[in-house]
C-alpha cells in the first residue's frame, strides 16, 4: 500500500487517511484492480474495491473521529487526490459531498485544483453536480466564478459549469444554463458535448417544454449528441407508456 505522503495539518484528516490505509490494504483486490483500471482506459491505478464495500470501509473509517471541519474535509481531500489509487479520489469526493455545508465561497479554489487535477468524468462529475453546484447556489456570488469556467480552455472546468446546476432541480437559472449551452455549442469535444445534453436533461425533468423549445430554436448550433441526449429523458419516458397503452 502506498505510504501516507505526509501530515495534512488536520489532525481528523490524517487518523482517517491512516484508517483508510489499513482497510484498503486488507481488502485489495488485484484482479478487480486490474478490471478497474481498464474500465478507465489505464489512467489510473486502482485498490480494487467495489463500491458498496468502499462506501462501508469509508464509514468505519471515519466513525468515531467525531464531526470534520471544513479544513479537515479539504485536507483530507488534498491528500487523497495525492495518492496514486483511484479509490482514494472517490472517498474524498464522496466526504466533500456529504459536508458541502461545511465548505465557504473560499473552497471553490480547492475544487478547482481537484478539478484539474487527475481529471476525468467519474471524480469531475461527482465534484460539479454534487459539490461545485451546491456551494454556487448557497453562495450566489461564485456565478461569476461558473461564468469564467465556461470560457476555460480547460475543458474539465468548462464541464464542470455546464454541468454544475444538475442537482438544482426548480432553483435552477435556466438563462445561464442554456446561455452556457450555447456558449460551447461548437466544441467538438465529446465529453462538453455530452455534458451540454446531460445538463438540458436534467433540466427536462422540471421543464420539459422549456427545454423542447430551447433545442428545437438552436437545432443548427447544438450537436446531435447534444441534442438526442437533451431528449433522451422524455423520448423513453413516452416510450414507456406506449407500451404499456398497447398492452392494454
Amino acid at each position: 500500500m502506498t505510504a501516507p505522503i505526509g501530515p495534512t495539518g488536520s489532525v481528523w484528516a490524517d487518523a482517517a487517511l491512516e484508517r483508510l490505509d489499513v482497510a484498503f490494504s486488507a481488502a485489495r483486490d488485484p484482479e478487480a484492480a486490474v478490471a478497474m483500471r481498464a474500465y478507465m482506459r489505464d489512467q489510473f491505478d486502482f485498490v480494487g474495491i467495489q463500491s458498496a464495500a468502499r462506501t462501508a470501509i469509508a464509514r468505519d473509517a471515519f466513525a468515531g473521529l467525531g464531526r470534520p471541519t471544513a479544513d479537515d474535509v479539504l485536507a483530507f481531500a488534498h491528500e487523497s487526490w495525492a495518492r496514486p489509487e483511484r479509490d482514494h479520489q472517490y472517498v474524498a469526493a464522496r466526504l466533500l459531498r456529504r459536508h458541502v455545508t461545511l465548505l465557504d465561497a473560499t473552497a471553490i479554489d480547492d475544487l478547482r485544483t481537484l478539478t484539474i487535477t487527475k481529471s476525468w468524468w467519474d471524480t469531475v462529475d461527482e465534484l460539479s453536480r454534487n459539490v461545485v453546484g451546491p456551494l454556487v447556489l448557497a453562495h450566489p456570488e461564485l456565478v461569476e466564478v461558473m461564468d469564467r469556467w465556461i470560457d476555460d480552455d480547460d475543458l474539465w472546468l468548462a464541464r464542470t459549469a455546464i454541468l454544475h446546476q444538475g442537482t438544482s432541480k426548480a432553483a435552477t437559472d435556466a438563462d445561464r444554463l442554456f446561455r452556457y449551452c450555447l456558449r460551447r455549442a461548437a466544441d467538438t469535444e465529446f465529453f462538453l458535448r455530452k455534458a451540454i445534453g446531460w445538463a438540458l436533461r436534467d433540466y427536462s425533468k422540471v421543464d420539459q417544454a422549456a427545454v423542447r423549445a430551447f433545442v428545437a430554436a438552436h437545432d443548427a448550433e447544438l450537436s446531435g449528441l447534444s441534442k438526442r441526449e437533451a431528449l433522451r429523458y422524455w423520448e423513453r419516458v413516452a416510450a414507456t407508456e406506449a407500451r404499456r397503452s398497447a398492452g392494454h
